[in-house]
């Protein structure tokens, strides 16, 4: 790190934990006039079955890394790019989530991610449970129209069940809720890292009728996971030019992300999700991103999870730098 020693310089657990130590912005008007590329938006709403947690997700995901202030000095080593210095990146702070009503929440969440993209900039929700998805990716189709965007999803488990203990919103539905109404079609749903005992026959069949793309972690183990990335890849823009990225952080090895609600062993490292990420963003026109399921309460001293998450995070709005450095 070169000489900082400046008096507006702040050490990474100085001040307001902001992600990156990003400006804060409060208002719509804010957002406008800061004409940023990325704006950080917290989802903190829950409605989980097995080891809650996940609404402390954001706050945990902002204070987690080591990036201090300015965070101008920030380099990506292997894209040598400076990300803060190509892209104008604001925190949004928080929807106004309620433990009372995931319908609210997801009502909150939606209006706030729509006022990221209104305003010209990429939204990267940091979860919460899966379940923001649902109104994140409803949110990114009406900006970019029903049916032209592909999703790229990351977790151990479909998330594509009708009901849970009869409710039809919930962190293991948001997949299927969003094939239904028409905002992602199902051929260029891609799913990587499924695994575990959560997925039945009847299950997966709906999803095969949808023409889903499921690559499971045997596949990764026979095939080698770059090519099962190229195709993912592939498959999510048969049609759309437009990518939503979606990060359970479960889909890692539960050695690398301990603090998830649903930990299913045998996953991806860091480094092949880290990996992973660094191709998706660079590569395709990456239009929204959420990162989700990191329950702080298991997380451990170490907070491993929150960890894995901010640098997916940093890792995109990375690529994301480069790709518009080498558009010029």
């Amino acid at each position: 790190m070169s000489d900082r020693s400046s008096d507006e310089e702040q050490v990474s657990f100085v001040g307001i934990p902001t992600f990156i130590h990003a400006p804060f912005v409060r208002s719509f008007v804010e957002l406008q006039q800061e004409g940023a590329d990325v704006a950080i938006v917290g989802a903190p709403a829950e409605m989980v079955i097995n080891r809650p947690g996940a609404r402390f997700g954001p706050r945990a995901i902002r204070q987690a890394g080591y990036v201090e202030s300015p965070n101008d000095y920030v380099y990506h080593m292997e894209l040598e790019v400076y990300p803060t210095r190509v892209l104008k990146i604001v925190d949004y702070g928080d929807a106004a989530c309620t433990p009372l009503s995931i319908e609210l929440s997801h009502k909150a969440i939606k209006s706030k991610v729509s006022e990221v993209l209104k305003a010209g900039a990429k939204p990267l929700v940091l979860g919460g449970d899966h379940s923001i998805t649902l109104p994140v990716g409803t949110a990114i189709a009406e900006r970019y129209g029903f049916g032209e965007v592909g999703m790229i999803h990351f977790d151990a488990h479909a998330d594509t069940w009708d009901s849970i203990y009869g409710a039809t919103v919930s962190h293991g539905s948001p997949m299927r809720r969003l094939i239904e109404s028409g905002a992602i079609p199902g051929k260029n749903f891609v799913q990587v890292g499924l695994r575990g005992y959560s997925h039945d026959e009847e299950l997966l069949d709906w999803m095969r009728d949808q023409g889903m793309q499921s690559h499971r972690m045997s596949d990764i183990e026979q095939r080698g996971f770059d090519v099962v990335l190229n195709d993912a890849i592939a498959q999510a823009l048969d049609g759309p030019e437009n990518i939503y990225l979606s990060v359970d952080i479960d889909v890692l090895d539960p050695a690398f992300a301990p603090g998830t609600g649903t930990p299913e062993p045998g996953g991806l490292t860091s480094q092949q999700l880290l990996r992973a990420i660094r191709r998706i963003a660079s590569s395709v026109n990456l239009v929204g991103m959420d990162i989700v399921e990191v329950s702080p309460p298991y997380d451990g001293p170490a907070g491993l999870a929150a960890e894995a998450a901010h640098r997916v995070a940093l890792e995109a709005i990375s690529s994301l730098a480069w790709r518009k450095k080498n558009k010029k």
